[in-house]
């Protein structure tokens, strides 16, 4: 016997709560349905506050606002934030100096710098700063890594504020290699004013920017404004940009890389 339509949205309400999202190819192989119907179920729930669509499927609703732990955004998204690191790493030369923030994607660059010479690595991270350690201790990781100081954030793992802006203005890095919390036609925008404070003050200090970002983050708008689409050169996503930004893109000279 088939399921009712209030029984599959059930289904996909509980996928959503172990998973935290949801994806329209995955749900249409799993209930047997055409994508035109799970994009309607969508639609019904996102109408009832249970969840926000995002392109190319749905994620939990963030009733309070504010930016998940670092570890619940560890697991999110984790293959398409590897695919996204990987793609990022092919960019670095070797001698590059490089920013990583401190968003889980970014910090999948490390896990593919194994063949790079001679790289100086600056950070606001802690998780990726001891990756960095580890990878050196093991001599899997060659060149030199800085933390950038300030105050501490225990529950994201990185740090910010006015101090950390002051060192962060001491140096110059070809590359710099951020993560959003949303983008859209509009620009680029985080959950935390302070962290993107400081990312864009090492974008300002960067040859070169780079937004990492899954497509959860496509069409989603928070708190503060971190950046607009002339302040990026690329953007590394595993899903191609939205039809209807391309005229905005391609006139800010923005590169959008595919990562498979």
């Amino acid at each position: 016997m088939s399921l009712v339509g209030e029984e599959r949205k059930g289904i996909i309400l509980e996928l959503l709560n172990s998973e935290g999202q949801v994806k329209t190819v995955d749900l249409v192989k799993k209930l047997a349905v055409s994508s035109e119907t799970i994009r309607r179920y969508l639609e019904e729930l996102e109408s009832e506050g249970r969840l926000k669509r995002v392109y190319g499927g749905a994620v939990k609703i963030n009733v309070n606002g504010e930016e998940p732990s670092y570890l619940k955004r560890e697991v999110l998204y984790a293959d398409e934030k590897r695919s996204i690191g990987k793609a990022a790493a092919a960019l670095i030369e070797d001698n590059d100096v490089i920013f990583i923030d401190d968003g889980t994607t970014p910090m999948q660059i490390i896990y593919f710098l194994m063949n790079k010479r001679n790289l100086t690595v600056l950070t606001m991270s802690m998780p990726a700063l001891h990756l960095l350690m580890e990878y050196k201790n093991k001599e899997l990781f060659s060149g030199d890594i800085y933390l950038i100081g300030g105050k501490v954030n225990n529950i994201h793992s990185r740090v910010s504020g006015s101090i950390a802006e002051k060192m962060v203005a001491l140096f110059h890095a070809d590359k710099a290699f951020i993560s959003i919390d949303g983008i859209t036609q509009k620009g680029i925008t985080v959950f935390d004013a302070e962290r993107g404070q400081l990312v864009y003050r090492m974008m300002e200090n960067s040859k070169q920017r780079i937004l990492m970002s899954d497509s959860s983050k496509i069409g989603q708008t928070q708190l503060y404004r971190m950046a607009e689409w002339r302040d990026i050169d690329i953007v590394i996503c595993e899903k191609e940009m939205p039809r209807e930004w391309k005229k905005t893109l391609n006139e800010q000279e923005v590169s959008w890389i595919v990562a498979y």
